[in-house]
């Protein structure tokens, strides 16, 4: 197709969805999927938040407690008419401490985000951002499938096209052409979704807006390209552990487990779906009174309370588990026990000095002027995914990978300290081998699974890493990409081929491949490919000598055991490996994934010219 049809069909699909979303769900009976509007079950499995679960409530809120919020609403009231003064500041510090009334959330929450005054300075703007992302906004596709995904266990969201879901649909919509740095990224619906609960359209847009721009929270830079502040925090929640819990840093580190892999809603969506709902409503509570502050000290606090649960599980897989799925089930504490011990928690970082990570830098903060309108260039209306990598991104990739690698150094140097044999092959039916254990082996990333497989609930999670080429993020309007026909995946960079995506998918979502030209791959739609640069001087130690080519098939016959490239001789010793890297073999009788021999890639000519060294 050319680039004026390319252009049409993207107008008309964003058309057909915002169509969907103005019609309403009243308008579109019969239309909607099945799987789309799942049934709404009995009443009683409905807490008093509107999630619904599957299971009857263990126990309803005791009598006494909803004593005590009616005796808090009355208080709050009184302060609430008199937000302004003396009296009020010295007391609101206490009481968000010990809860806003859950009634009273909508009105505290708008007041301690300062929502009307900065709504009254903008008129209109909200309606203009929407009109705007009507007609120009190339998140649409991505933003309606995680509309489709969020918070589907509460009443408000539960029904598809239902009136939360348009507004929440709406709100994405209209921030992504106000802020035009951001546009639109996973992990921004779980934000607006909980604003939503407590708020009403227009107040949820600006309250949003306040979350990402203002400096006491500074969400932004989570966001933009790079995620420059979640590299910093991720940082800074490293300090804090080998500071005030070596052991359990020394466990993480025995095992491989970065803070990545179990801290990225935590800093994204302030621990939405990692912690019980009404938990999650009180740090947020003191998140609007304090900001970021808040963030480190509840993660320093959760681990603190369950330290001694985390250090009996031996397994990687495990303690992520736990920490994502068992303590958003069941936190093991009351809610008021655990704020009680944020509150000592903040006490104890800022007298070390650590319950900051310090004033965002410039480059976290909105460069561009907010709310003026910028115009997709072409690539982006029609959906193409960007050839290269930025620098950012690369820089970005290249800080994670590294942090990757120190755990995976780390991990070895355990594993050394342990046994003088730490090195066994595990091998498959193809003859590939690695390093280490197989059971224990770790990837580029440092785990066994992929970010994406950390995710537990029905909300896209916020997968920062992909197997993919293309950096770009899966939210355009086209599903096809302009792929190299070399498909390395290389950057030039060095590094892995290993993309970091804005709006990654999702364990939950349906994936949506991208295509590989027919000459690259006649027989196969969906083909992952891991490129490794080489390397000779790392891959080859003096004291090793490579296989030779020719000598490959009488080799192996001679010692009885396959020989993947990669694998040297040393000292008589046959298939011994020269390091610690992975190397991977994907075996194909087409021959689609380029053979590399040497440093230079091997084609199917020369294969087929030598058969008896690649029998």
């Amino acid at each position: 197709m050319n680039e004026e049809a390319l252009l049409a069909r993207a107008f008309e699909e964003r058309a057909r969805i915002f169509q969907r979303y103005e019609r309403g769900r009243e308008n579109l009976a019969g239309q909607i999927d099945p799987w789309e509007d799942p049934e709404f079950e009995d009443y009683h499995k409905t807490d008093r938040y509107g999630f619904i679960h599957d299971e009857r409530l263990l126990q309803k809120t005791a009598p006494q407690k909803i004593n005590v919020e009616v005796e808090r609403e009355k208080k709050w009231l009184k302060m609430l008419g008199s937000w302004d003064s003396p009296t009020t500041m010295e007391k609101l510090h206490r009481r968000i401490y010990k809860g806003i009334p859950n009634s009273l959330r909508i009105k505290i929450w708008c007041k301690l985000l300062n929502v009307n005054s900065v709504k009254s300075t903008s008129p209109g703007k909200y309606q203009e951002m929407l009109k705007l992302a009507k007609q120009w906004s190339t998140d649409a596709r991505q933003i309606d499938s995680d509309v489709n995904r969020q918070f589907r266990e509460h009443q408000f969201y539960r029904e598809r096209y239902s009136e939360k879901q348009c507004s929440l649909f709406n709100v994405l919509c209209a921030y992504s052409m106000y802020n035009s740095e951001v546009g639109y990224c996973q992990g921004m619906s779980g934000l607006a979704g909980v604003l939503l609960m407590y708020m009403d359209e227009e107040d949820a847009f600006w309250a949003l807006a306040i979350l990402l721009s203002d400096k006491k929270y500074a969400m932004h830079g989570l966001y933009i390209e790079g995620f420059p502040k979640l590299t910093r925090f991720l940082e800074h929640h490293d300090k804090i552990l080998t500071k005030f819990m070596p052991k359990l840093k020394h466990h993480f580190d025995k095992f491989g487990l970065d803070a990545i892999l179990y801290s990225l809603k935590w800093f994204f969506v302030c621990f939405v779906e990692r912690v019980p709902f009404s938990l999650c409503l009180r740090v947020w509570d003191i998140y609007l009174l304090d900001g970021e502050r808040v963030i480190t000290a509840m993660a320093y606090t959760i681990l603190k309370l369950h330290k001694k649960a985390i250090m009996k599980l031996n397994d990687m897989d495990l303690i992520v588990n736990f920490i994502q799925v068992k303590l958003h089930k069941e936190f093991g504490y009351e809610d008021d026990m655990v704020i009680y011990h944020l509150e000592r928690s903040m006490e104890e970082l800022k007298r070390a000095k650590l319950d900051y990570p310090g004033p965002p830098p410039p480059t976290e903060l909105p460069q561009r002027a907010l709310g003026v309108f910028v115009e997709p260039d072409k690539k982006s209306k029609i959906g193409q995914r960007a050839e290269n990598f930025s620098e950012t991104e690369k820089q970005a990739r290249a800080t994670v990978i590294l942090r990757r690698e120190k755990a995976a150094l780390d991990l070895q140097d355990l594993r050394v300290s342990q046994s003088d044999t730490v090195s066994v092959v595990c091998s498959d039916h193809s003859g590939v081998a690695s390093g280490v254990r197989c059971e224990d082996s770790v990837s580029a990333l440092g785990s066994r699974r992929s970010l994406a497989d950390t995710s537990v609930t029905s909300t896209a999670d916020l997968s920062v890493f992909s197997s993919g080429r293309s950096h770009a993020p899966d939210n355009s309007l086209d599903t096809h990409s302009n792929i190299s026909d070399d498909g390395t995946g290389s950057d030039g960079s060095g590094i892995c081929g290993m993309s970091i995506q804005r709006a990654p998918s999702t364990a939950h979502s349906t994936p949506r491949a991208t295509p590989h030209p027919p000459s690259v791959s006649p027989h196969s739609e969906d083909v992952v490919r891991i490129h490794v640069t080489y390397n000779p001087l790392a891959a080859s130690p003096a004291h090793l000598q490579p296989v030779s080519p020719s000598k490959y098939k009488s080799y192996a016959d001679e010692h009885h055991k396959p020989v993947s490239l990669g694998l040297y001789t040393s000292n008589g010793a046959p298939n011994i490996s020269s390091d610690n890297r992975i190397r991977i073999q994907v075996s194909s009788d087409e021959l689609l994934t380029p053979v590399v021999d040497s440093g230079r890639i091997i084609t199917q000519r020369y294969i087929e010219s030598h058969p008896g060294i690649y029998e």
